[in-house]
This record gives structure tokens, sequence and C-alpha cells, in this order.
């Protein structure tokens, strides 16, 4: 079993984080409901389903697949883990039986949950496809700082700064600026014109 590496297990965690927020949060906002069983049991299908594909960049064509499935999947975990499903439905390919079509058409979803999952996998797609690309950006760029790093191994050497005009005389310090007024003691007092 191959050893995996903390930054491929961020990297899952981190799509799963997103991926099952904001399920959650677009099943909500429409109507639905979860149950805490259902995000148990979403949560390590979610990472399952993430860990294989942190191995290298993912793009855009990458990430929408899978999050719209995931979506699916989230979705249909929810909707039978509700407290409003119940044991007797049976679920076949999608088909709701007699009682179960009656009493669960939170199953099928509607348009208005249709439009909610399918928003959530679109921005999140494009937010995780452009953290991937900035991510990946920074470890090429500091692959390539440490390689010349370890090119180059003398430290810098570096020169205290030139004045700015080295040209003019500086002047003594103990010289107070010509703009300067400096009196010492108190204020004269002040004489009652007559």
């Amino acid at each position: 079993m191959p050893v995996t590496s903390p930054l491929r297990l961020a990297r899952a965690a981190a799509f799963t984080a997103v991926c099952l927020g904001l399920g959650v949060l677009a099943h909500l906002f429409n109507g639905g409901m979860v149950a805490p069983g259902a995000l148990a049991l979403g949560l390590p299908a979610v990472f399952a389903a993430a860990l294989p594909l942190s191995g290298g960049e993912r793009t855009l064509r990458s990430i929408l697949p899978l999050l719209a499935a995931l979506q699916a999947v989230l979705h249909v975990l929810f909707a039978l883990s509700s407290p409003m499903a119940s044991s007797a439905h049976v679920l076949s390919g999608h088909v709701l039986t007699g009682q179960a079509m009656a009493g669960h058409a939170h199953l099928a979803p509607g348009i208005g949950m249709l439009l909610g999952h399918g928003w959530a996998v679109v921005l999140t797609a494009v937010w995780l496809a452009r953290g991937e690309a900035a991510l990946w950006a920074l470890l090429r760029r500091l692959a390539v700082r440490l390689t010349r790093i370890a090119a180059d191994p003398a430290p810098p050497v570096f020169a205290p700064p030139a004045s700015p005009r080295p040209d003019e005389p500086s002047l003594p310090r103990s010289l107070a600026p010509r703009h300067c007024v400096t009196r010492r003691g108190p204020p004269g007092l002040l004489q009652p014109s007559a």
C-alpha cells in the first residue's frame, strides 16, 4: 500500500469539507433535512472518493464530474436518512414503490433542489480548481527556489546601504537645524498694558 503524504491527506480533507459542507447547505437551503447519521456516512465516502485523485494537480475537468457525482450521492443519502423517510420504501433504480412514492417525494429532487445542488457543484468546482492552480503554482515556485538554494549554498552577503547623497558633506549632529527655534526656561511674564 503506497504511503500517503500529509499534503495528499490535507487536499483530500479540504475537498471533503468543502464538498460535504456545500452539499449540506444546498440541501438545507432547498428544504431538505440532514440527519447526523447521514453526515457520519457521507464524510468517509467523500474522503475515500477524493483521496485517490489527490496525487496530482486536479483541473476543473476532473473536479466537476467528481463533485457532481458526489453531490448526487449525498442528496440521495440525505434524503434517505431524513426523519421523514420511513423504512417502508424501496429504492430501486431511482423508482420508488407505492407508499414510498406518496410519502417520500423529497427523494426525487425538485427543480429547486436540482438548481441548488447544481449551483453548489459549479461554484465549488471553480473555487477548488482555482485553489488547486494556486497551490501547484506555489509548490512549483518553492521547488525552483529550493533548487537554486541547493545549487548555490553560499549565503548571500548583504552590504550596508549606500548613503543617498554621497557628494554632500554630512553635518555634525550637534548642530541644530536652521528652522528650529530653541528657547529654554519658563515663559516671560506678561506685562499688563497700561
